[in-house]
């Protein structure tokens, strides 16, 4: 059986990429591929990030030598994640081993354009040693051109995983009048744009409950809102997974995500595989996902007073948040499941040379 290794976070790390790698886990992938995981990081203090990535080092140097994989599949993203991964790009070259660099991260002009002609050269000179490029969008793929070949780049956008069940029960029940967001809280994802929006929407719906989900500047984000004297309209329910967040995305009736920078962002995938419309921002793959007018809103970042008057207009109209809840679920279930995610992998696989044993 074909062997790969896949370079991955820690299960329980936060964030899009252990959202993905977890999705992989037990999937049709693992009967078609004898897959080798190796875990580089994990969320903690330095010194336990430090000890994680030696003890990922040390895994790798013996997955090369005893397991000797066909392929290296890097799950990767901007900032300290590429030197982290770097390290592993370089052993996988010497060892004369194909890599896949899956990019997941969304801050590319700090990361590269905004760079000094030195860290771009050595940017440059890590992702030439990769065979192929993974990123979530075509937007993506312009931006990853500027330093490798196109033809070394493939789409293939994140996967939602479905939930009929909480679409039938949010059809058939009334509105909650709960927003929920989830993610980092701080500036990428337009978190400081939320208050002011709840300022805004509570003179229509005063009992509109906005409830955030993750870590980041949570302390600054109350401090605003105590400022405006909103926040008994909030809720801050910390990093969420498992059975907690499912009950949160049964629960609300939109999904927000006023971000500046993305890729494909699993969080607006989890929102509509449990039928949620989302209001969110035309950046990154977004606009795939969230179409005007159909399952939801997208305007430019920043964009408070639309964000207001769409979440305003959804809750005003409760057909209008069911029919958008009904086409969020049916948008997913045809173009983003996980069958039709791999689908897209496996044919990278091959086309490095790569075929899964029938």
């Amino acid at each position: 059986m074909i062997k790969i290794c896949m370079i991955i976070p820690d299960s329980q790390v936060q964030g899009g990429i252990a959202a993905v790698v977890n999705g992989y886990k037990g999937s049709e992938l693992e009967k078609k591929y004898k897959i080798i995981y190796v875990e580089s990081y994990k969320d903690g203090t330095k010194l336990a990030k430090f000890m994680k990535g030696i003890v990922g080092y040390l895994t790798f140097l013996k997955v090369l030598i005893v397991n000797r994989p066909d392929i290296v599949h890097v799950h990767s993203s901007f900032g300290s994640s590429f030197y982290r991964k770097m390290v592993f790009i370089y052993m996988a070259s010497w060892a004369k081993k194909p890599i896949i660099n899956h990019i997941h991260g969304a801050d590319f002009d700090q990361f590269y354009s905004n760079a000094s002609a030195r860290k771009r050269l050595r940017i440059k000179k890590v992702y030439n040693l990769c065979s192929k490029f993974i990123v979530l969008s075509e937007e993506w793929k312009l931006k990853i051109s500027q330093i490798v070949n196109s033809s070394k780049i493939e789409v293939v956008e994140n996967f939602s995983v479905l939930c009929e069940e909480a679409l039938l029960q949010r059809v058939n029940r009334s509105s909650n009048k709960i927003v929920l967001f989830l993610g980092e809280i701080g500036k990428r994802k337009g978190c400081y744009d939320i208050p002011e929006v709840i300022k805004q929407v509570t003179r229509e719906i005063p009992d509109v409950k906005f409830v955030f989900g993750g870590t980041g500047d949570v302390q600054g984000i109350k401090k605003i809102l105590l400022d405006l004297d909103i926040e008994r309209n909030t809720s801050f329910v910390g990093w969420v997974r498992g059975k907690e967040k499912e009950k949160l995305l049964k629960q609300a009736d939109i999904f927000f995500l006023p971000s500046y920078h993305e890729g494909m962002p699993m969080a607006i995938l989890d929102a509509m595989g449990y039928g949620l419309p989302v209001i969110s921002t035309n950046v990154g793959g977004i606009p795939k996902l969230v179409h005007a007018g159909e399952n939801g809103f997208i305007f430019e970042p920043g964009d408070i007073k639309s964000y207001s008057e769409a979440i305003t207009n959804l809750f005003h109209n409760d057909e209008k948040l069911k029919t958008y809840s009904k086409r969020s679920f049916a948008l997913v279930k045809d173009q983003y499941s996980l069958n039709n995610s791999l689908s897209k992998l496996y044919k990278i696989y091959n086309r490095i040379g790569v075929k899964y044993d029938k």
